[in-house]
């Protein structure tokens, strides 16, 4: 059993968040993202490849959800 700061955990629940994403599921897969993110936070370093690419992920999602200055600031 992993715990549930594990790794493994957030990219499971970031994959879910992508696949929701893709079928336009986006109120289901924001909380997952945010999830995902802040578990990487709690566990790894502020400058680390993983974390980027979670805040990039939160970013195109509120992209498509047409909230341009939230993944703008984002992708900033």
């Amino acid at each position: 059993t992993l715990a549930a700061d594990h790794p493994d955990i957030a990219s499971l629940i970031n994959n879910l968040a992508v696949l929701y994403e893709r079928m336009g599921e986006y109120g289901r897969a924001l909380p997952l993202v945010e999830e995902a993110l802040a578990i990487r936070r709690a566990t790894l370093a502020a400058d680390h490849p993983d974390i980027a690419s979670l805040i990039n992920n939160l970013a195109v999602l509120y992209e498509r959800m047409g909230e341009d200055g939230r993944a703008q600031s984002l992708y900033e």
